[in-house]
């Protein structure tokens, strides 16, 4: 039997089942597909088909009167089916299943064509033939609508605490704006609900920490943040994890499962008081064993620390931990027992330092998940021109946001590698490691305003001549442009050029000893060169080293660039693809602290929206398994990206998880025995569908 018998068998079946009656509606979108599909003539057609007994067009149809139209007909003229052929069915086929649900139709007797972006804009030369195809479009449509199934929306209850990965600006503020949300007392007759904070490093703060002054009003960034994060550590609904990765997440929306690994402190939590007194009496010390200290990672590697430490003085939570890489009690992180503990002595009754902690794992129940993982910055070494870690006095720009901090290592004096203090002249060199074919293409967004911050910062610090090496100064928010021209009315010397190399080799008196900066002034038509005592290295934002590993863990998607994918970037910026998971701050591209503020209350807003629902709906276009026919080959199982697809040890066969299954059809393809079916996608939908598009004459 051929496809074209197997459809009018499939049509004459149904019509015996029920009267059909479908209404036809196309729209002209304006001039999307009004200036190229006479849409008068394809409603005429349609109307022909059979079981059609309403066909129409109309300027708007996702405008409220369009909508009203649907309902009203549906009502009129006992419709039981109804197709628009109109725009992408991602953009409003949501919007007229309510329209048919409104009406009391079930709205998965719906069917869309999208005559726009399948037709009009891609044959606008072609009237009469884009024409043509609309009417084959319609028609399949149509064809395929009689075989559609009333189908039910599922609703998955959603579990109440939330879990943030990421302990920067974004995920604190997210933190606060859910737990503050949150009416955790006895007589509110609500279970008790929770924020999961986790935060790899032993602080929270992120970057935003290591930070002297934020641009563009030099508030200092330690007297917004460190408030924020003194109220996440004491905040009643907030469970603080740090030093401490997400290992693994199963589940879905509403009802994820996540396995936290702790890292070990060697510091019983519960017990340390953040006395200190174990780094004081840490047997290294400065002055006798400068060898046996660790490069301090928060000031950027500009001096040392103790195996025993704390990240920094406002560090949250104020716990120490020990390095188990250069602590004299261990080898290369293994215990030898072989350092006489002066700091288990300092601790005294507390007791709370244990060598013997080991990784531990901690599974969470959460509904909805907030990943503010941020960024990294741009290794300058990449740019070997520039000369970072060649030449002593090339800095980046982390590393003088702690030379100029006065919690910094040399306390908010400008000191020099070689020895020297308060240069006469600095060159800051924008756009390294952005805007380069060679490295990242994307522009950093926030390099420009940095850059001028810092200029402004090391003037104020040693009063040298600055110089700034740019390409093009971007100023876009608020307050920028006139930060901008601040910095024009101190003298800062702009040219405007990318730098070739930053050399030592002197080509007159007044550049030896000096950094000689080679640039191409664009504006003058020259190439220069500007002898100066110090360079700083503008450097780009990227995604983390693990971003990768990350985006497996949560089941996202990263964009060409790295950075994780919002799902739209203008309706849906914070959601991912993965319901129920969201996305805020620089993991998902570089962004400035306003925005990343403004985001991550977006990303809490979108979470909290779920939590107060209580439930999340579903829908049913998911595959289930004919028991009777699956042979249990497991074939399908390793296909699934979703994971939805189990195996039942008991009965031999697979099934499938609704709440998993995203519908994308893969298992039913590749079912060997064909017992697999996917709600609106079954045989008899399909070749009615190709039916109607073959039989088009």
């Amino acid at each position: 039997m051929n496809l074209f018998a197997i459809a009018e068998n499939l049509e004459a079946m149904s019509a015996k089942q029920e009267e059909i009656r479908i209404g036809f509606y196309v729209c002209h979108c304006g001039h999307n597909i009004g200036k190229t599909v006479n849409c008068p003539e394809v409603a005429k057609f349609v109307a022909t088909l059979p079981h059609v007994v309403h066909s129409v067009d109309y300027k708007y149809m996702c405008s409220d009167p369009g909508q009203e139209l649907i309902r009203l007909d549906i009502q009129q003229h006992k419709l039981n089916r109804v197709v628009v052929a109109s725009c992408s069915p991602l953009l409003h086929e949501h919007t007229f299943r309510g329209a048919c649900a409104a009406a009391g139709l079930n709205p998965y007797y719906f069917q869309m064509v999208n005559i726009r972006e399948h037709d009009s804009w891609v044959h606008a030369d072609n009237p009469v033939e884009a024409t043509e195809k609309a009417k084959a479009l319609a028609q399949a449509a149509v064809e395929r609508v009689a075989q559609h199934k009333a189908l039910e929306v599922k609703r998955v209850p959603i579990h109440q605490d939330v879990l943030i990965v990421g302990g920067g600006i974004a995920g604190i503020h997210a933190a606060l704006t859910i737990a503050n949300s949150f009416e955790n007392t006895p007589d509110s007759g609500k279970p008790p609900r929770k924020v999961y904070l986790v935060e790899r490093e032993p602080s929270i703060g992120g970057h935003m920490a290591k930070f002297d002054k934020t641009f563009p009003t030099l508030d200092c960034a330690a007297c917004i943040l460190t408030p924020k994060m003194s109220e996440v550590g004491a905040h009643e609904n907030i469970e603080l994890m740090t030093y401490s990765e997400v290992a693994k997440m199963d589940g879905y929306v509403g009802n994820y499962t996540v396995t936290v690994r702790h890292k070990p402190r060697y510091i019983i939590a519960d017990l340390c008081t953040g006395c200190q007194d174990c780094i004081s009496h840490c047997v290294v010390q400065p002055e006798k064993s400068p060898k046996l200290m660790a490069a301090n990672e928060f000031n950027e590697g500009l001096d040392k620390r103790r195996p025993v430490y704390i990240p920094f003085p406002q560090a949250t939570p104020q716990i120490v931990l020990i390095d188990p890489m250069v602590c004299l009690n261990f080898r290369k992180g293994v215990l030898t027992d072989k350092c006489k503990k002066s700091c288990v002595t300092a601790c005294g009754e507390k007791k709370a330092i244990d060598f013997t902690q080991k990784e531990t794992t901690e599974e969470l129940k959460v509904g909805t998940i907030i990943v503010a993982t941020g960024f990294k910055a741009f290794d300058s070494r990449r740019k070997p021109e520039y000369g970072y870690g060649v030449y002593p006095n090339v800095y980046t720009a982390l590393e003088v946001e702690r030379l100029v901090n006065a919690s910094g290592p040399t306390g908010g004096h400008v000191v020099l590698r070689d020895g020297r203090t308060k240069p006469k002249t600095i060159g800051i060199i924008h756009c390294v490691g952005s805007r380069d074919e060679r490295t990242h293409k994307w522009c950093s967004r926030v390099c420009c305003m940095y850059s001028l911050k810092l200029a402004h910062l090391l003037h104020e610090h040693t009063g040298a001549e600055m110089y700034n090496f740019y390409i093009d100064i971007r100023t876009p928010g608020k307050g920028y442009e006139e930060f901008y021209g601040k910095l024009l009315e101190e003298g800062v010397n702009f040219i405007r050029g990318r730098v070739g190399e930053v050399t030592d080799w002197a080509m007159t008196p007044e550049e030896e000893g000096k950094l000689v900066i080679r640039v191409e002034d664009t504006l003058a038509g020259m190439v220069r060169r500007i002898p100066v005592d110090m360079v700083v290295l503008a450097t780009g934002l990227e995604p983390q080293a693990d971003a990768q590993e990350v985006r497996r863990i949560f089941n996202m998607s990263c964009g060409t660039e790295g950075f994780f994918l919002e799902r739209h970037p203008k309706l849906a910026p914070v959601n991912t693809f993965t319901d129920g998971i969201f996305i805020a701050g620089a993991c998902q591209g570089p962004r400035d602290i306003p925005d990343t503020v403004a985001q991550a209350g977006a990303a809490a807003a979108e979470a909290m929206a779920l939590i107060s629902r209580g439930f999340v709906e579903q829908e049913p276009n998911t595959a289930f398994i004919l028991d009777a026919e699956c042979s249990g080959c497991k074939s399908c199982i390793p296909l699934c990206p979703y994971t939805a697809i189990l195996f039942d040890e008991a009965r031999k066969k697979a099934y499938i998880n609704e709440a998993l299954c995203k519908g994308c059809g893969t298992c039913v393809a590749s079912c060997p025995s064909g017992s697999i079916v996917q709600n609106l996608f079954e045989d008899d939908q399909v070749f009615s569908e190709i039916h109607g598009v073959l039989a088009y004459d």
